[in-house]
């Protein structure tokens, strides 16, 4: 019976004892090291992770990105710009509709994601739009994606490469 009663009171000592242990090499009152990990800024955390990522396949000409981007901060995300190296040119778009008409054009203020929220990039809504695809992208392609948020941070994902017909909006580029 003295020995249990005697453990619980030596393993307390000995955790309080390992806590006030300074790293092997280091002074007599140096702080004791902590993890890389605990030492980051939450900020250094990758702001938005990206869900079920496809990209509408294409020989040449226009095609689109889909995903649904998810904040992991505390904070409003702005994702600003878009880049792959299948397109020189990538912009990020919205569809609006007018009297049963539905338009595609460039989202002026980029794509805000709420904090602890998500946002749906999808055919007939916001998407990424590829311009002037000089690469083709075939069925199973694995197409490689850069976002640029409001901060200057970046997000990269790679996104699979689907046949789809649909989504054939009109796009007004200078709305």
């Amino acid at each position: 019976m003295t020995v249990n009663r005697m453990l619980p009171a030596a393993l307390a000592a000995l955790l309080a004892a390992g806590a006030c242990a300074t790293p092997s090499g280091a002074p007599s009152g140096a702080p004791a090291a902590t993890p890389a990990a605990a030492q980051a800024p939450a900020s250094a955390a990758t702001p938005l992770s990206i869900s079920d990522p496809w990209v509408k396949t294409a020989r040449s000409g226009m095609s689109a990105a889909f995903a649904t981007l998810v904040n992991t901060t505390g904070e409003e995300v702005t994702v600003v710009a878009a880049s792959t190296p299948v397109s020189p040119s990538v912009e990020l778009h919205e569809v609006v509709g007018d009297g049963g008409a539905t338009t595609m054009r460039r989202k002026q203020g980029g794509v805000v994601i709420p904090a602890g929220g998500r946002h749906v990039l999808q055919p007939g809504g916001d998407h990424i739009m590829l311009m002037n695809v000089r690469t083709a992208i075939e069925p199973g392609a694995e197409v490689p994606f850069t976002l640029t948020l409001k901060d200057g941070r970046t997000v990269s994902f790679t996104a699979v490469a689907k046949d789809f017909a649909g989504a054939n909006e009109s796009y007004a580029p200078h709305e």
